[in-house]
C-alpha cells in the first residue's frame, strides 16, 4: 500500500500532466486559429475571384443604367439614380457566397469560387439581354416559362451586344490556368472557423445599411425596396443583392392573397370614380349584332402607318383601311413583362397585367368580366386563335378562362410554311379565312399574327420593298420588310372574307400587340445615317384601328391605351353595361379625359392637377388587387 507521501506525489504529478495537456490543446487550438487566418491572409485567389466580381457587378451597372444598355458609362451608370452603387453592400453579398468555398477542402475549394464566377457573369449577361428587349431583369417567374423558349433563340441571340465579352474573359483564363490555380488548394483543409467569420462579417455589414437606411432613416432612399424602375433596385442592392430580394418578394408574392377590408374599399371606390358617366353619343350600339375579328399584330408600330420609303408605302393595305375605319394614333402600349400574352389580356379585360412577371403564367385561371363573355351574353360563339403552341405564353389556358368558347394553337392547322416563330402570316391567313366561313354567326374572334416578330428576318421571296444601305441591312429594313409583308396577308385576308360575303357584317379591329424595331433596337435605329424624323421617334405608340365597309372614316386624336381598347368595342357593340363597374380603361368614343398609363407608370397626357394624375396611375396598384385576389370571381363574375 502506497504511502501518503506517494499518493501526494502521484496527485500533483496527475494535475501536472492534466495542465500540460490542456496548455498543449490550447497551443495546438491557438496555433490552429492561427494557421486558418494565416492561409486566408494569403488565399490570393479568393481575394482575385473578389475583386473581380466586384469589377464586374459595377461593370455591369454602369452598362444597364446607360441609355441603350450597349455600352459602359460611369457618369450615367453610377449616378443617373438617386443612390449611387455601394461598395459595402456589393462587397458584403459576394463574400457571403464566396465563403462557402472554405466548407470545401483541396481542389474543390477552387472549383467552387470559379463555378460561382460563371453562375454569376451568365446571369448578368442574362440580365442584360433580357432587359434590352424587356425593361426589365429575369426573374423567378421566367422559370415557368420556359416553353416560350422553343423558337426565340435567334431573338435571343440577337440581344447580345459585344461588350458582354467582358463578362467571360476571366472566366476564360481562370479556365486555362485551371488545374494549376487548383493545386494551390491540394493540401487544403476545411476552415469552419473562416467561413462563420466572414459569413457572418457579411451579413451584418448588410443589416447595418439596413438598419440606416430603412430603419432609421425610412423617409429616404431606402434599401430594401422595390422601386418604380427596377435599375434603381439593382444598382442599390448589387446584382447578387437584387436577385435575392427578388427570390423573396416571388416567395411572398405566390402565397394566396387575402383582400384587406380597406383594400376591398379601394378597389370598389376606384373602379366608381374613374367613371365618367356622360351622355350617349352617336356612336353608342352602331354595330350591334355584328361578327367581330380582332387582329393582334405583332410588333406593329403606328410610326409606319401612312408613311413611305424611297416612295413605296410600307402598309399600304392599312392606309387603305382608314377610309372606312375609326383610327386611334395615340393608344399606347401598356403590355408588361407577359409581352405579347398582355396584349391578349388587356384588350379582352381592360385589365393591367401584373407588375412582376406574366400574368398568364402567374394567374392562368382568373375569372374576368371579359369582351368575350359579354359577347356571350348576347348570343356570340367566340374563339381564340394563335398560330403557336398552346403553351407559349400560356395563352392558350388563359384564354380559356377569359371567357372564349374555342382556342386553337398551330397543332389545329396545317404546318405548310414556317416564318420567324411560326405558321407564317400567308399560310395562317388563309388557312383562318376558311375556319371562319364556318362559325355560327353572329361570332367574335381573336387572332393574333407572328411573322412581324423579332429579330425580322424575312425570307427574300417575300421582301417587297426595295430598300437601299444602310437600311437595307438594318434592323429597321427588316422590319419594314416584315411589316409590308404582314400588312400584304391582311389584305388577302379581307379579300377572302369579302368573297365569302363575311366582310358585309363584320368588323375588323387592328392594333400592335406592342412596339418592335424601336422596343428591341432602337440604339441600332437611333445610329442609322442619314436618320429621318419619321423613324427616330420612338413614342411607343401602336395603332388602333376599327374597320367597317359602312363606315366613313375618321381620325380620333384622343391619348388612350390598350386597356382602353375593350370598353370602347363594348359601346359600339352596345354590350351589357356592366363593363362599366369592372373595366380599367374608358370608351374611347365618349371621354373627356386625353390620358395614358404606360407600364413603367409615366404618364402621357393630361390631368386637371397632380391629385387626379396620382389616381389614374394608382389605376395599375389596384388591377394588381383585382388579379392576385381574383376579385371578380369574389364579386359573382363567370
Amino acid at each position: 500500500m502506497p504511502e501518503p507521501s506517494e499518493n501526494l506525489s502521484m496527485n500533483k504529478t496527475s494535475v501536472m500532466n492534466t495542465q500540460e495537456i490542456s496548455l498543449n490543446k490550447k497551443t495546438l487550438s491557438s496555433e490552429k486559429v492561427l494557421s486558418e487566418v494565416l492561409f486566408f491572409g494569403k488565399d490570393f485567389i479568393f481575394f482575385a475571384f473578389l475583386i473581380i466580381l466586384v469589377l464586374k457587378s459595377f461593370l455591369f451597372i454602369g452598362i444597364a443604367n446607360n441609355d441603350n444598355a450597349s455600352s459602359f458609362s460611369y457618369i450615367k451608370g453610377f449616378y443617373s439614380f438617386y443612390s449611387p452603387p455601394s461598395i459595402v453592400i456589393y462587397s458584403a453579398f459576394l463574400v457571403g457566397f464566396l465563403s462557402f468555398s472554405y466548407l470545401l477542402k483541396g481542389r474543390l475549394h477552387f472549383w467552387y469560387l470559379f463555378f460561382f464566377d460563371v453562375i454569376l457573369s451568365v446571369l448578368m449577361i442574362g440580365d442584360l439581354m433580357y432587359f434590352r428587349g424587356f425593361g426589365s431583369f429575369l426573374s423567378p417567374y421566367l422559370m415557368s416559362q420556359t416553353t416560350n423558349l422553343d423558337n426565340l433563340m435567334g431573338s435571343v441571340i440577337s440581344m447580345l451586344r459585344p461588350i458582354d465579352a467582358l463578362f467571360i474573359l476571366d472566366i476564360i483564363v481562370f479556365l486555362l490556368a485551371g488545374k494549376k490555380a487548383a493545386n494551390y488548394y491540394r493540401a487544403g483543409k476545411r476552415s469552419v472557423l473562416v467561413f462563420l467569420v466572414l459569413f457572418t462579417l457579411s451579413i451584418s455589414a448588410i443589416y447595418y445599411e439596413h438598419y440606416i437606411m430603412d430603419i432609421q432613416n425610412p423617409e429616404e432612399d431606402l434599401l430594401f425596396c422595390v422601386d418604380w424602375v427596377p435599375n434603381q433596385t439593382m444598382t442599390d442592392l448589387s446584382p447578387v443583392g437584387y436577385h435575392l430580394y427578388d427570390l423573396y418578394n416571388y416567395y411572398i408574392e405566390n402565397q394566396s392573397y387575402e383582400l384587406m377590408p380597406d383594400e376591398i374599399k379601394d378597389i370598389r371606390q376606384w373602379l366608381s370614380q374613374k367613371e365618367e358617366r356622360l351622355p350617349n353619343n352617336q356612336f353608342k350600339g352602331i354595330f350591334k349584332g355584328k361578327n367581330l375579328i380582332v387582329i393582334q399584330v405583332e410588333s406593329l408600330e403606328n410610326f409606319v402607318i401612312n408613311q413611305k420609303i424611297n416612295g413605296q408605302e410600307i402598309t399600304p393595305n392599312l392606309n387603305r383601311l382608314l377610309k372606312n375605319s375609326f383610327y386611334f394614333p395615340n393608344t399606347y402600349e401598356q403590355v408588361n413583362d407577359g409581352n405579347s400574352s398582355d396584349g391578349d389580356l388587356l384588350i379582352n379585360t381592360s385589365v393591367y397585367p401584373v407588375r412582376i412577371g406574366s400574368t398568364f403564367f402567374r394567374f392562368p385561371t382568373n375569372t374576368y368580366n371579359s369582351l368575350p363573355n359579354l359577347m356571350k351574353k348576347k348570343g356570340y360563339t367566340t374563339l381564340g386563335i394563335h398560330p403557336e403552341k398552346g403553351t407559349y405564353w400560356n395563352w392558350m389556358q388563359a384564354l380559356d378562362y377569359i371567357g372564349f368558347n374555342k382556342t386553337i394553337d398551330v397543332s389545329r392547322f396545317n404546318q405548310d410554311e414556317k416564318i420567324g416563330l411560326g405558321l407564317s402570316d400567308g399560310s395562317y391567313f388563309s388557312q383562318v379565312a376558311s375556319l371562319l366561313t364556318e362559325e355560327k354567326e353572329p361570332f367574335y374572334t381573336f387572332m393574333v399574327t407572328l411573322s412581324s416578330h423579332s429579330p425580322f428576318d424575312l425570307p427574300a421571296q417575300y421582301q417587297r420593298l426595295t430598300l437601299e444601305d444602310p437600311i437595307k441591312n438594318s434592323k429597321l429594313g427588316g422590319y419594314f420588310q416584315c411589316i409590308r409583308y404582314t400588312d400584304q396577308e391582311i389584305g388577302h385576308f379581307l379579300e377572302k372574307l369579302e368573297m365569302s360575303k363575311l366582310l358585309d357584317n363584320t368588323v375588323v379591329v387592328i392594333y400592335g400587340d406592342h412596339t418592335g424595331v424601336h422596343k428591341y433596337y432602337n440604339y441600332e435605329v437611333q445610329q442609322l445615317e442619314p436618320g429621318e424624323m419619321w423613324w427616330l421617334d420612338y413614342s411607343k405608340k401602336v395603332p388602333f384601328i376599327i374597320y367597317s365597309k359602312s363606315l366613313k372614316g375618321q381620325v380620333f386624336d384622343v391619348i388612350g391605351g390598350q386597356i382602353d381598347i375593350m370598353p370602347t368595342l363594348a359601346y359600339l357593340f352596345d354590350l351589357d353595361q356592366s363593363y362599366k363597374k369592372t373595366a380599367l380603361g374608358r370608351n374611347l368614343l365618349n371621354t373627356k379625359k386625353n390620358f395614358a398609363v404606360l407600364a413603367n407608370r409615366e404618364f402621357i397626357g393630361t390631368a386637371a392637377n397632380d391629385s387626379e394624375k396620382a389616381f389614374l396611375i394608382k389605376g395599375m396598384d389596384i388591377s394588381d388587387l383585382i388579379i392576385r385576389s381574383d376579385y371578380f370571381k369574389n364579386q359573382g363574375f363567370r
